[in-house]
Parts: C-alpha cells; sequence; structure tokens
C-alpha cells in the first residue's frame, strides 16, 4: 500500500505529566507493506539499540520506545532516531520548544499558562553527540532515498493535566480519550495525503477490541467494513477502492516501524516535559526527590509536595490527572 500510518502513545498510565500521541506517515513503493520497512531499511535503520553504537554506515534506532529507554539512561537513542528522522523532512529542531513547535504547536501555547513548562527550553540533542546525530541524519536519508521510501509527515499531540482532566469529565475514561485523539490524528493525516491506498496500524487501546463506533464518528462519510474483532487484532476498512483505508488495532503495534516511531516521539516529549515539571517542584522543595509520574511514586511526589502546592494556590485539577 502506498501509504502507511502509524500510531502510537506515552503517558497512558500517569497521574502527573501530559499525555502524548503521535502519528507518523510515510509513501512507500508499491507492493511494501509495514512489516517490510525493517528489512528495505536495514542498511540505516537497528530495531534495537546494541546494534547502533558507533556503527559504520551510521544506522540510527526506530523502535519501540520500551526498548530505547529506560529511566535514569539517558535519550541518546531516542533522540538519534527522531532527530535523523525529522531531518528527512527538512526539520531540525535545536531546541524542546522548536522541537514541540515542530510536532506539536498548540502544545507551546498550552504550556506557556502551566508553572512548569512555562518559559521552559533545553538545547537538543540532549544526550546524544551532535555531529554523530548529524552523521547518522544524513545515511538516513540517503537510504530512503534510495529505497524509494518518503517520511511524509510526524505529527504529536500532548494533553496536559488540566486538559486531560477535562476530557475525562467528557468521556469518562482514559481509553475513549486514547482512542479520540489517535484517530482525530489519523483523519488529520489521511485528509494531507493524495488518491492512493492507505494503511494504518495502532496498538490496541485500553484492551479494547471494537473501534467500529469510533471510527464512524471520525470518518463520517465512509461506510465502516469489520473484517475482525478479537483479542489481538481489530481489522477494518472503508473507502473507495482507488483510495482505500485498512485500519489495524493490533497488539505489540510498535513492531513496526511507522509505529516505532510515533512511540518514540511520543516518548520523547513526555520525558523532556517530565525534566520541567520535576526541575520545577525541586525548585520549591529542597531535597525532593524526581518521579517518573507513574501512580505509587507519582503518590510520593505530590504528598512531598503538598504544602508547597497549597501555598502556591495550584489545585489539584491543574496538577494531578484523575485517571
Amino acid at each position: 500500500m502506498p501509504y502507511l500510518i502509524g500510531t502510537d502513545e506515552a503517558g497512558y498510565g500517569p497521574n502527573l505529566g501530559p499525555l502524548v500521541i503521535s502519528a507518523t506517515a510515510w509513501h512507500v513503493p508499491e507492493g511494501v507493506q509495514a512489516h517490510a520497512l525493517y528489512d528495505l531499511l536495514a542498511d540505516a535503520v537497528a530495531p534495537a539499540p546494541a546494534r547502533v553504537v558507533d556503527s559504520e554506515p551510521p544506522r540510527v534506532p526506530i523502535a519501540d520506545s520500551k526498548r530505547l529507554y529506560q529511566q535514569g539512561k539517558g535519550l541518546r537513542h531516542l533522540e538519534r532516531g527522531l532527530l535523523a528522522s525529522l531531518a528527512s523532512m527538512g526539520r531540525h529542531p535545536s531546541s524542546w520548544r522548536e522541537l514541540c513547535s515542530t510536532l506539536a504547536p498548540d502544545a507551546l501555547n498550552q504550556s506557556d499558562a502551566i508553572p512548569w513548562y512555562a518559559g521552559y527550553d533545553c538545547p537538543l540533542p540532549v544526550d546524544d553527540d551532535p555531529a554523530a546525530c548529524r552523521h547518522g541524519a544524513a545515511h538516513f536519508a540517503r537510504s530512503l532515498q534510495t529505497v524509494g521510501v518518503r517520511l511524509i509527515e510526524l505529527r504529536s499531540r500532548v494533553v496536559f493535566e488540566q486538559p486531560f482532566n477535562r476530557l475525562i469529565d467528557r468521556h469518562g475514561n482514559k481509553s475513549e480519550i486514547l482512542s479520540h485523539l489517535t484517530l482525530e490524528l489519523v483523519a488529520d493525516l489521511c485528509d494531507a495525503l493524495g488518491n492512493e491506498p492507505i494503511a494504518v496500524i495502532c496498538d490496541k487501546h485500553g484492551g479494547r477490541n471494537r473501534y467500529h463506533r469510533l471510527l464512524a464518528d471520525h470518518f463520517p462519510q465512509s461506510l465502516i467494513e469489520v473484517y475482525d474483532e478479537g483479542r489481538d487484532l481489530s481489522l477494518y476498512r472503508f473507502g473507495p477502492p482507488q483510495r482505500r483505508v485498512e485500519v489495524r488495532f493490533c497488539t505489540q503495534a510498535e513492531s513496526y516501524l511507522p509505529a516505532a516511531l510515533a512511540s518514540m516521539a511520543s516518548k520523547y516529549l513526555r520525558e523532556l516535559a517530565m525534566v520541567a515539571l520535576n526541575d520545577f517542584w525541586c525548585r520549591q522543595v529542597p531535597g525532593l526527590t524526581r518521579t517518573a509520574g507513574y501512580p505509587v511514586d507519582a503518590r510520593r511526589f505530590k504528598q512531598a509536595i503538598a504544602s508547597t502546592q497549597a501555598a502556591l494556590g495550584i489545585a489539584d485539577h491543574a496538577l494531578w490527572r484523575m485517571r
């Protein structure tokens, strides 16, 4: 299928920090499917970090963010693959704010109204060597061109704490939020693509197996055809023959390169946002231990900052995600 779209999120489970959802869109040669991209780009892309270090030609890591990042071990592998991918589209963000402007411009306007994100910035790359990053990016771009693959778009949606809580009030649960925001991104990308077939790969959302209603909401002009709705795969098709759209919700979608890159973009944006949150509260509360925002440790963190939070007049709904 000539167009491939992959989606993934970061921050679905935590109580602190944003939920980030990303989508990538690729144009590929006729007959190339998502599972074949790693083989097609084997000269330039590594699916695991162990195969990247000082390789020649320089291969960039593109894989599920959980394989590329562990807390406390740096962002090097995430940013080398993500920044190389952006460079292939002529985008060269040199700071967190430029990255947000590139991937999720609406996020900057929202962030400046939130104390721990307001005015925050940091130079990029954070942990990778800039020269090595540029070297890998140049080889990646050449390899894409050689095999006739183009990365067309990479977009993200950053949902900060208070907007997240408003969406919970509206939809009732975070699985519904994830599905709606993911399909908003997919629909926007589909609108921007040419008149060729499109294959979409998404991870399962909160264990949901049925997505027909959600697809009908976001593609209201189409008759959604259900082909499978099971534990491992939910499969739908719609649209005219010349622009047939196939949407797969499957387990381990991050094993496909388009979804893996979306996973990396989401994780990278979220981790840099968590740096901003931790920096702010550590300035307010000396000796405070930083947090990744996940439930058990988030409660510890919230208890430690409670008196300062009250003194600053920061309401819970602006800080704490209710689900």
